[in-house]
């Protein structure tokens, strides 16, 4: 079966709690409210990607243009290494740039050596370090990537 991608709807939250639980660590993880927050940002947008009826990963981001935010992108363990992260980040900044962002910004773990390596891949690039960003002590690359005009 084929990847296919969709938006976010309020019936999918238990199933994007628990895959962002599975994801990260406890205290890195989104605890439900957490998650509820961040869905429901003004600029919020949420991507999820299936494969079937089977959740693969979600993006989910804000927008407040010029600038875009990356809150987080999780894909499912059987599914890493087969293109999902990549399709839900290319959703989303095309998605972006239609509604005139011009440069996205995220947070990862300096630890995360995988994530860290991914975004670099797709033209992300350290700008800052967080000092203590998450659980106040482990600290995060500050990255960026300015979209293109269309």
């Amino acid at each position: 079966m084929a990847i296919t991608t969709r938006q976010y709807e309020a019936k999918d939250f238990a199933r994007l709690h628990k895959l962002d639980q599975e994801c990260f660590p406890p205290g890195i993880s989104y605890s439900k409210w957490s998650l509820h927050y961040y869905l429901s940002l003004p600029g919020a947008d949420c991507m999820v990607a299936e494969e079937g009826k089977q959740i693969a990963g979600f993006i989910l981001a804000e927008e407040n243009p010029p600038l875009g935010h990356i809150i987080t992108l999780d894909v499912a363990e059987g599914f890493r290494r087969r293109g999902v992260g990549t399709i839900l980040l290319r959703e989303m900044e095309q998605h972006f740039a239609f509604q005139g962002v011009q440069s996205v910004l995220l947070e990862t773990s300096v630890e995360n050596k995988s994530g860290i390596a991914f975004w670099e891949r797709h033209g992300y690039r350290t700008e800052a370090v967080v000092k203590k960003y998450y659980l106040g002590k482990i600290d995060a690359w500050e990255m960026r990537k300015k979209l293109g005009k269309r």
